[in-house]
C-alpha cells in the first residue's frame, strides 16, 4: 500500500528530504548549476564552494531551512563544476581522418540550402554533417536511429561555431564523399519512426504542406520540415514555443494515460509512467525543452508515490538539479533556459499575477499564464535574440488554446485518420486541421503587426493600461 512504500521509505534514512522548503530546493539546484557555468580549476572550486556557502546559507536562513543543506548546496557546487570540466573534456574527438563503414543517423536530416543537415554518430562519436548531391539525397530519406554506410572524412569543427557544436555533444565534422546501403536501427527506434511517419502523413492527406508542418512541430516536435520563413514569422509574433514540444505535451499524456494506470498497484503505476514519460521523450527526439519536462513529471510522479510534497517549484528545481549534474552542457543550451524560465514564470509569476487582476476566471488565468510566461523568458529572450515581441501576450492569448487543442488530440486523431480512407481521414482530421490553420494565422498577423519605432512604446504601453485598469479593479473590489 502506499502507507507501507511510505514507511518503508522513511526507513531508508531519508527523513531529512521532507523538510526542505521550495526555495532550498531553489537554491540546491541554482548551486550546482552556478558550479557548472563557472567551470573548474583548483582556485575557482575553492571559491565556488565558499561563495556557495555564504549564499546558500543565507538564502536558506531566510526561510528557515536547516544549516546543514548550505554545506550540500557548497558541494553541489564542486561537484557541478567537476562534471562541466569532465563533460568539456569529453566533447573532443579520439580520431580525425578517413574513415569507411556504417554510422548512426543521431537526428532527422533537413535541408539546408541546398545540403542535407544532419548528426551521424561514428564509433560513439557525434559529428555534424553538410552533404550535397546524391549523397545528400540518399541520406535525406533515412531517420534518426538508423545506420547508413559511408565514405568519409573526419575533420575539427570550425572555430567560429566549436563552442555551440560541443555544447550539443557533436566533436566534429564528418566530410561525407558518398552514402552506401542502408539499415534499420533498434526495434525501439523504428517503432518510434513508423509511428512518427503515420502521424506525417495524415496531417499531409488532410492539410497544406506549411499547415503539416506545424501540425507536426505541435505534437511530436518535428521541425525538419518547417520552412525558415515559418520559423521566423513565429519567433516574431512571441510563439516560437509552440514549434516545438513542451511540458504541455508531456503533461496532456501523463494525464491522459493516467485514467488506465491508475488502477495499477502504487508501484507498478509508478514504472508505468516513468515508462510512458521515457517513450514520449524518445518520440519528441529529447529536444532539452523535452527532457525538463520529461524529468520534472517523473520526479512528479515519484513524488506522489511516495507521498511527498510536489509543487511545481520544488519539481522544476529537482529537475534542473537532476539534469545540469548528468548533462552539464544542457547549461550552455538556449532551449533549456527558455523552457526551464518559461516554467518558472507559470508556476511563480502567474498566481502572483493572477492574485492581482479583475475579470472573469477564464480571461485572468489565461493573462496570468501568458504573462507569466513572457516574463520569464524575457532575459534569456533579449540576450539571445535581442528582441521581446511587442503583441507577444495577445498572440499566445489568441494561440495557445487552439494549440493545446492539437497537442490533446493530435496523435491520436492522426493515428486513426492514417488508416481511414482519404476523405473520412480528411473529415477526421478536421478539427485538428482547424486549430492548427488558426495558430498559423494568429503567428502571421502579429507578425505582420508588430509595430516599430515609436508605435513599439505605445503598443506595450496600451498593454500595460489594460493590466493596470484590471489591477485598479481588483483593488477597489476588495
Amino acid at each position: 500500500s502506499a502507507g507501507s512504500m511510505r514507511a518503508a521509505y522513511d526507513d531508508d534514512g531519508m527523513r531529512w528530504w521532507q523538510p526542505l522548503s521550495d526555495a532550498a530546493v531553489v537554491v540546491l539546484a541554482g548551486s550546482a548549476t552556478i558550479g557548472v557555468w563557472l567551470g573548474s580549476s583548483p582556485w575557482l572550486l575553492v571559491v565556488v564552494g565558499v561563495l556557495g556557502a555564504v549564499i546558500s546559507s543565507g538564502a536558506l536562513a531566510s526561510v528557515g531551512a536547516r544549516a546543514d543543506v548550505a554545506v550540500v548546496a557548497a558541494a553541489l557546487a564542486v561537484v557541478g563544476s567537476v562534471a562541466s570540466a569532465r563533460a568539456w573534456d569529453e566533447a573532443q574527438p579520439d580520431r580525425l581522418g578517413p574513415y569507411v563503414g556504417w554510422v548512426t543517423v543521431a537526428t532527422d536530416p533537413r535541408w539546408v540550402l541546398g545540403a542535407v543537415s544532419v548528426v551521424l554518430e561514428v564509433e560513439g562519436e557525434r559529428f555534424d554533417a553538410f552533404v550535397y548531391g546524391p549523397p545528400g539525397r540518399r541520406l535525406s530519406m533515412r531517420r534518426a536511429g538508423e545506420r547508413v554506410e559511408v565514405v568519409a572524412t573526419r575533420v575539427d569543427l570550425r572555430p567560429q561555431t566549436e563552442r555551440r557544436a560541443r555544447s550539443r555533444h557533436v566533436v566534429g565534422r564528418l566530410q561525407v564523399e558518398r552514402v552506401g546501403a542502408a539499415a534499420a536501427g533498434s526495434p525501439l527506434a523504428t517503432g518510434i519512426n513508423r509511428l512518427r511517419e503515420r502521424l506525417t502523413m495524415a496531417a499531409e492527406r488532410s492539410m497544406d504542406p506549411d499547415d503539416a508542418a506545424l501540425f507536426t512541430g505541435l505534437v511530436i516536435g518535428d521541425d525538419t520540415r518547417q520552412d525558415p520563413d515559418t520559423l521566423s514569422t513565429f519567433r516574431s509574433a512571441g510563439l516560437s514555443h509552440l514549434t516545438a514540444v513542451s511540458g504541455q505535451n508531456v503533461a496532456l499524456v501523463v494525464a491522459s494515460a493516467g485514467l488506465v494506470l491508475r488502477r495499477l498497484p502504487a508501484w507498478w503505476r509508478l514504472g508505468a509512467t516513468w515508462a510512458l514519460i521515457a517513450w514520449f521523450v524518445l518520440l519528441t527526439r529529447a529536444e532539452p525543452s523535452i527532457v525538463r519536462a520529461g524529468v520534472m513529471a517523473g520526479c512528479s510522479a515519484a513524488s506522489f508515490t511516495f507521498g511527498r510534497e510536489r509543487t511545481p517549484v520544488r519539481m522544476l528545481g529537482l529537475a534542473v538539479l537532476v539534469l545540469v549534474l548528468v548533462d552539464p552542457l544542457l547549461v550552455w543550451s538556449v532551449g533549456f533556459w527558455l523552457s526551464v524560465t518559461a516554467t518558472l514564470g507559470v508556476t511563480v509569476a502567474a498566481p502572483w499575477i493572477a492574485s492581482r487582476l479583475a475579470g472573469p476566471t477564464w480571461f485572468v488565468g489565461s493573462l496570468s499564464v501568458t504573462l507569466g510566461a513572457q516574463v520569464g523568458v524575457m532575459v534569456p529572450s533579449w540576450l539571445v535574440f535581442g528582441r521581446l515581441p511587442t503583441l507577444g501576450v495577445p498572440a499566445n492569448l489568441l494561440a495557445v488554446p487552439a494549440a493545446g487543442a492539437v497537442m490533446s488530440m493530435g496523435v491520436p486523431v492522426a493515428l486513426v485518420a492514417s488508416v481511414l480512407p482519404a476523405r473520412v481521414a480528411g473529415i477526421v482530421m478536421a478539427p485538428a486541421a482547424f486549430a492548427t490553420h488558426w495558430v498559423a494565422t494568429v503567428a502571421a498577423l502579429a507578425a505582420a503587426l508588430e509595430p516599430r519605432g515609436a508605435a513599439i512604446v505605445a503598443a506595450w504601453a496600451a498593454q500595460g493600461a489594460v493590466i493596470a485598469v484590471s489591477a485598479i479593479a481588483r483593488t477597489r473590489r476588495r
